[in-house]
């Protein structure tokens, strides 16, 4: 089974750099991961790749043991096949009124 490309941004609760590193430390294991962004200051964490989103979820929750809430999920596997050089962007505007634009890869 091929793995879809998605975009997935997660809120896990940062509260320290040690919190911070056990989060980096877990995605950057994550080999499926093309890219991944740490919002440190707005506990959000969004990644980019060829996954399953509630696989990587759970590997982050079992790797760091805090609480990861899936926000936004965006499936780009289309986008990839009809146009290829365009690159995609994460866009959440869910917890604050500004809405926050993300150009991952």
């Amino acid at each position: 089974m091929t793995k879809k490309l998605f975009g997935m941004v997660m809120r896990i609760n940062i509260d320290c750099n040690g919190c911070y590193k056990k989060v980096r430390r877990a995605l950057l294991n994550m080999k499926e991961l093309q890219t991944h962004s740490i919002e440190k200051n707005h506990c959000r964490v969004s990644v980019f790749g060829r996954f399953n989103p509630q696989d990587v979820a759970i590997k982050i929750r079992k790797e760091t043991n805090r609480r990861v809430e899936i926000l936004d999920i965006q499936d780009f596997s289309t986008i990839d096949e009809d146009h290829h050089d365009q690159r995609p962007y994460i866009t959440s505007g869910t917890l604050h009124p500004t809405t926050t634009t993300l150009k991952l890869a």
